[in-house]
Parts: C-alpha cells; structure tokens; sequence
C-alpha cells in the first residue's frame, strides 16, 4: 500500500505524464522506462508503478508481458468508442447537473466557449473546451461519474492532438451556444439531445494525417 506523500508523488507524475501522452510528445509505442522516470522525478519506483496504473486506467498506457509498459496506440474503432461512452456519461451527468445550474455557471461557460472561438492554438481551445464540459456537468454532484468522464476527455484530447497538431484552427461552436440557451429556457432534454449528437461527431470523418505518423486521424469537435 503506498503511503499519502507516495500517492501525491504518483499524482503528479501521472499527470504530466498523461500531459505529455496527450499532446504528442510522446507517441504511441514509446516505452515509459520506470528507472528513467524515477530519476526524471527523484523518486522511488514504487510511485512510478502506480502512476503507470493510472495511466493504465486511462487507456493512455498498456503493460506488455516481456515487453513492459508502453504508450497506447489507437483506431478508429477506439475513438468511436470513446465518443458513445462519452455521449452516454455526459448526457447522464447533464440531466442531474441541470437543476443546480445557475446563471452564474452558464454565464462561465459562455465565457469559455467565447475563449475556445477565439483560441489561438490548439491547447488553448482544449482547455477551453473541456472547462465548458466541466462547467455544465459538475453540478450533478456525482464525482465517479465525472472522473470517468475526465478519463475520456483525455483520450479525447489525444485524438485530437494527433489529428490537428499542424493544421488546427479556431472555429464557432454552435452547438455549445445551442446547450446554453436550452439550458437557460429549462430545456434539458433538449440540451441533452444536443450534446449527445455534438460528441458523438468524434471519430465520424477519418482524415490523411498530413505529418504521416499516422494512416488515418480523426474529426475531432466535442
């Protein structure tokens, strides 16, 4: 059992590890070296083994038999997936948020959605996005539930680090503008609908990857 000063090293270190999963910098395949990391972070590897856990839980990371613990690789069979998974939790999440949304919450994500139109890269507009998701959804009061839907968020993000890296540009999210009015009228089913048909986008265009690191990449808009 790891002691609380262990868990909080594990925290970090999976943290900016996932950061870097997420973004690219690490790639799919890479091998997470445990003697390198521990080093990296000047730790023991009893922290590093339950960061590569988590990691593991995420779906960012896989252990290998012989092989050890790598990056994860993915399909389009696997971002599909994650977008129902994620449609399903996030329509759950919203129809308990909804009663507990105030004006001054819908007002903030307004506000992150007016920051996503106007990004001006690629980890700006994610941040934006995921706050407007977060915004809408934490009143539900159900913190499993939104751990597994952060969870998925960050497989999300991934997708689309590898698919707009170079290419990336801001464009007006209509359907979040739509969520907010349903939201403010008390229209939940209504907003429901919208944000389950928003996420579920993910994964329906497969696309050339102009860097070629990959055969195909993938719409990402939720």
């Amino acid at each position: 059992m790891t002691n609380r000063n262990e868990d909080t090293i594990a925290t970090r270190i999976s943290r900016i590890l996932a950061d870097r999963i997420v973004t690219g910098v690490m790639e799919p395949g890479t091998k997470l070296r445990q003697d390198h990391i521990a080093e990296e972070f000047g730790t023991s590897h009893v922290p590093v083994r339950e960061a590569f856990r988590r990691l593991e839980a995420q779906g960012l990371a896989v252990s290998e038999p012989r092989r050890g613990v790598r990056v994860a690789s993915f399909s389009l069979k696997e971002v599909r997936e994650v977008a129902e998974m994620r449609a399903a939790l996030e329509v759950l999440a919203l129809r308990h948020a909804a009663p507990h949304l105030t004006p001054s919450i819908l007002n903030e994500a307004e506000k992150a959605t007016t920051e996503a139109d106007n990004a001006r890269d690629l980890r700006s507009w994610e941040e934006a996005n995921r706050r407007f998701h977060r915004l809408i959804l934490t009143p539900c009061g159900m913190p499993r539930l939104l751990a597994a839907i952060d969870d998925l968020h960050a497989v999300s993000a991934r997708f689309l680090f590898a698919t707009w890296r170079s290419n990336w540009e801001a464009k007006p999210d209509h359907d979040h503008r739509s969520i907010l009015a349903f939201l403010r009228q008390g229209k939940t089913e209504n907003a429901a609908a919208v944000l389950g048909r928003h996420v579920q986008r993910i994964g329906q265009k497969p696309m050339k990857n102009t860097s070629g690191s990959l055969p195909s990449t993938f719409a990402i808009v939720g």
